[in-house]
């Protein structure tokens, strides 16, 4: 009897051949799940990730030429973290927090620590064709790390910090939440647009496949 896989199981595909970087099978999952879900945006965007990772360009390009003629949006990003009853909202590069000089203070110092335990920014995770220092200071504004950071300083030590994401978490931000909770000896909670995240102890719930 045929076997047809359902969304959950295309999407988990694709991501794990995202990990391997196999362009073949990722293209085949991804070309499955755009038949079952033509307008959903993230299929394309995780495509665009495994092509970038391997420096093609010009299928990232045509990638969005096609998101485009199908008049597929992707959704800006951004995350959230309640703290004393208020909800503070962080989109990526953003500039509105008051606390803004601090939260890339924590941010900096945690870098240089996680550098020293073998951190090294996931330059794949940046879907543009564009110089190296563009990429690093978008990849470091992305809103989940903003909020982490927040909730780093704010909530109290002992208590787990926990951030909702309303897109797929990117593969840097999945690492290096891993390499702090690890250095930091806290509990980061994060639900994104797949699933439920628990980084503990530089591990991840997920097993690195979401």
């Amino acid at each position: 009897m045929p076997c047809h896989q359902d969304v959950v199981g295309w999407a988990t595909l694709l991501s794990s051949y995202r990990v391997h970087g196999d362009m073949e099978i990722g293209k085949w999952a991804s070309d499955s799940l755009i038949e079952l879900e033509p307008q959903n945006p993230a299929t394309y965007v995780l495509l665009s990730s495994i092509y970038a990772a391997k420096g093609k360009w010009n299928e990232v390009a045509q990638l969005r030429r096609v998101m485009r003629d199908k008049r597929v949006k992707k959704e800006p990003g951004y995350s959230r973290i309640k703290y004393k009853g208020k909800v503070h909202v962080f989109s990526t590069d953003d500039q509105s927090s008051l606390i803004l000089g601090q939260i890339y203070a924590e941010l900096e110092k945690l870098n240089c620590k996680m550098i020293e335990e073998g951190y090294i920014l996931d330059m794949s995770s940046v879907l543009h064709d564009v110089e190296e220092s563009e990429k690093i200071k978008t990849l470091n504004h992305h809103s989940e790390k903003l909020a982490i950071a927040f909730g780093l300083i704010f909530v109290p030590p002992g208590l787990p910090v926990w951030v909702i994401k309303n897109l797929r978490v990117c593969g840097d931000c999945h690492n290096l939440t891993k390499f702090i909770s690890k250095i930091t000896q806290r509990e980061i909670l994060v639900r994104d647009a797949v699933r439920f995240h628990l980084f503990k102890d530089g591990t991840c719930s997920s097993g690195d496949f979401w």
